[in-house]
C-alpha cells in the first residue's frame, strides 16, 4: 500500500489549525505541514452565545485557504471538527451550514467527551511515553479555551474524569470584564480556579497522590516542547519559571523571550498558573508536555479506523473503566455488573447473524450492563428513569451525546415500559436506526437481568447456541434456579418480538 495524505482541521476557540499528515505502508504517521490562523471565536460564543458576522467571515476565509492548501497537497481525505466555540453557540446548525456552503468543508461538532478522548489519542500518538507514564498514578490535564478536563489514571486504567469551566479564554474574558489591574490578575485567577479545584479534590481526588501530570493545551505545551523536546519529563519548577518570566517582565519582553505573539502571552500565563496550581493540588512530582494537539488525535483516529496503524493503548478499556467508576460512585455491585456483562456479551456474540450489530454496539451493551441500575441510588422504585437521568447527566469519556443516549435508554427500558419509535415525547435525539439499536440491546439486557434476578450469580458456565430460530442458553449449576426461570419466562416475550427468536433456558446439574 502506498502513502496516504490526510488533513486534520481543528476549529478551536482561539486558533484555527490544519495539519497535513502522511501515512506510509509501514504504519508511520508523519506530520508534513501545520498551518495556524489566530481567530478568537471563544469570546463571542462564551459571553454572547453567537459568533459575530465579522468573525464568521474571517472563519470562512481561513477555511477556504485551508481548502486550497489541502488540495495543493492532494489530500486523500479530510476531517474538520469544531470544539466548544462552535458547540456552545445558540445556532450551531446554522453556523455549520454556512461554513459548508461557503468553504465546502463540513465541520462536525465534538461533544466534550469526544474532544477529550481525541486528546488522549493525540498524546498516545507521541509513542511509548504515554503507556509507560500512565502505569503509575497519573493525571491528564487538558486545557481548552472554554474548560479543562482532569482525568486520573492508575495502573494503565482510567479512574475518573471531570470537566471544569476553567478554560483559558473564559478566564481571560472574565479578567477583561472585571477591568482588573495587572497586579490583581494572578489573585483573581487563583480565586476562580481554586473555588472549583478545591471541590474537585474533595469529591474525586481525596487522598490520592499523583506521580505524573500530563499537560495538553495550545498555550504552554508548544513552548515547553520547543525548550525541552517532546519526550522530556520535567519538574514542576520548570513551569513555575515560565510564570515568573511573564509576571516579572513586560508583555513585550515575555513575548520575545518565549518566541510567541504578544496577544498570546496572557493566555500562556493563565495556562501556566492553572498547571502549577493543579500540580500543587495533586502533589505531582513530574510534568510531561508532549505538545500533542487535537489535530494529532483526529489523525490518529482516522488511521486507526482506516487500518493504517495499530495503537498500543486499549482506549475501549478506558470507556468501560469510566462507566465502572460511575457505577461505583452510585453504589453499584461489581460482581453483579460482571455477571451481567458476561451474560449479555455471550448472548450478543451468539446472535451476530440475527442482530446485525457490530463491535461498537457491543460496547454500548457492556456499558448498559454496568450502569443498568445506578438509578437505585436515588430511588428503589423508579430505577429505570433515574438511571437514564444519571447517565445523561454524566460524561462517559469517548462517547458522543447520541451514543450516551443509546446507553441511557437501554438502562431505562430494562426497567421501564419500552417506548417505541414515534411514541416518544420530548426532545429525544434518537433517530429510527438508533431506536432499533436500543430495542435490540434492551431485549438482550432484559433477558440477562432475568437470569440473575436473585443477584446471587447462580448461572455459571453459561453457553449460548442459535439454531432454527431458537436461542438455547445452557447453564451448569446445582443451585435452585426456579426464580431465574420464572423471570426468564417473563422477559422472553420482548426478546422474541425483537428478534423472532425463541430463547430457551436449559439446566445441566453437575453430579
Amino acid at each position: 500500500m502506498g502513502s496516504r495524505i490526510f488533513a486534520a482541521i481543528d476549529v478551536g476557540s482561539f486558533e484555527l489549525t490544519m495539519k497535513i499528515f502522511e501515512f506510509t505502508g509501514k504504519g508511520n504517521m508523519k506530520e508534513v505541514d501545520c498551518i495556524q490562523k489566530r481567530l478568537d471565536l471563544g469570546t463571542d460564543t462564551y459571553f454572547n452565545g453567537k459568533i459575530s458576522n465579522e468573525k464568521m467571515d474571517e472563519l470562512c476565509r481561513a477555511l477556504s485557504e485551508f481548502s486550497e492548501k489541502m488540495h495543493a497537497y492532494k489530500a486523500d481525505s479530510c476531517k474538520a471538527y469544531g470544539t466548544s466555540a462552535i458547540r456552545e453557540t445558540e445556532n450551531t446548525t446554522i453556523v455549520q451550514d454556512q461554513i459548508a456552503q461557503r468553504t465546502g468543508i463540513r465541520v462536525d461538532v465534538l461533544s466534550n467527551s469526544e474532544q477529550r478522548f481525541l486528546g488522549y489519542k493525540a498524546i498516545a500518538s507521541r509513542g511509548e511515553n504515554f503507556s509507560r507514564i500512565i502505569e503509575e498514578k497519573t493525571a491528564i490535564v487538558d486545557i481548552g479555551g472554554g474548560s479543562i478536563q482532569l482525568s486520573l489514571f492508575d495502573n494503565d486504567t482510567l479512574v475518573s474524569t471531570q470537566n471544569l469551566r476553567l478554560g483559558v479564554l473564559r478566564l481571560q474574558e472574565y479578567i477583561n470584564r472585571f477591568s482588573a489591574r495587572s497586579s490583581q490578575v494572578e489573585m483573581l485567577i487563583d480565586e476562580m480556579a481554586m473555588a472549583q479545584l478545591s471541590i474537585y479534590k474533595k469529591l474525586y481526588l481525596k487522598d490520592r497522590e499523583i506521580q505524573n501530570l500530563i499537560v495538553m493545551d495550545d498555550y504552554i505545551s508548544p513552548l515547553m516542547v520547543r525548550r525541552h523536546g517532546v519526550k522530556a519529563t520535567l519538574e514542576t519548577a520548570d513551569y513555575t519559571a515560565v510564570r515568573h518570566l511573564i509576571r516579572n517582565g513586560s508583555t513585550t519582553q515575555a513575548a520575545l523571550a518565549m518566541g510567541i505573539p504578544e496577544e498570546k502571552v496572557p493566555l500562556v500565563f493563565i495556562s501556566a498558573l492553572l498547571v502549577e496550581r493543579i500540580a500543587e493540588l495533586m502533589g505531582a512530582r513530574h510534568i510531561w508536555a508532549p505538545g500533542a494537539a487535537l489535530c494529532d488525535g483526529i489523525a490518529y483516529e482516522y488511521a486507526e479506523k482506516a487500518g493504517l496503524l495499530q495503537g498500543e493503548h486499549d482506549f475501549e478499556k478506558d470507556i468501560v473503566a469510566c462507566a465502572t467508576s460511575i457505577s461505583k460512585r452510585y453504589m453499584g455491585s461489581k460482581k453483579r455488573s460482571e455477571t451481567l456483562e458476561n451474560i449479555t456479551t455471550t448472548i450478543f456474540d451468539s446472535m451476530k447473524k440475527i442482530h446485525g450489530l457490530g463491535r461498537r454496539e457491543r460496547l454500548y451493551l457492556r456499558l448498559a450492563s454496568i450502569l443498568h441500575d445506578c438509578g437505585k441510588y436515588i430511588s428503589m422504585v423508579n430505577i429505570g428513569e433515574n438511571s437514564y437521568q444519571i447517565i445523561m447527566a454524566t460524561e462517559i469519556i469517548g462517547l458522543s451525546h447520541l451514543e450516551r443516549e443509546i446507553v441511557a435508554n437501554v438502562a431505562r427500558f430494562n426497567y421501564s415500559r419500552f417506548v417505541y419509535y414515534g411514541q416518544q415525547s420530548g426532545s429525544s435525539g434518537l433517530d429510527q436506526d438508533s431506536f432499533l439499536i436500543v430495542a435490540k440491546l434492551t431485549a438482550i439486557l432484559r433477558l440477562a437481568t432475568g437470569l440473575d434476578r436473585s443477584h446471587k450469580q447462580k448461572l455459571t458456565g453459561l453457553k449460548a447456541s442459535l439454531k432454527d430460530n431458537r436461542l438455547v442458553l445452557t447453564v451448569d449449576t446445582q443451585e435452585d434456579i426456579t426464580l431465574e426461570k420464572g423471570f426468564f419466562a417473563m422477559k422472553e416475550a420482548f426478546f422474541k418480538e425483537v428478534f423472532s427468536v425463541e430463547p430457551v433456558l436449559k439446566q445441566h446439574k453437575n453430579l
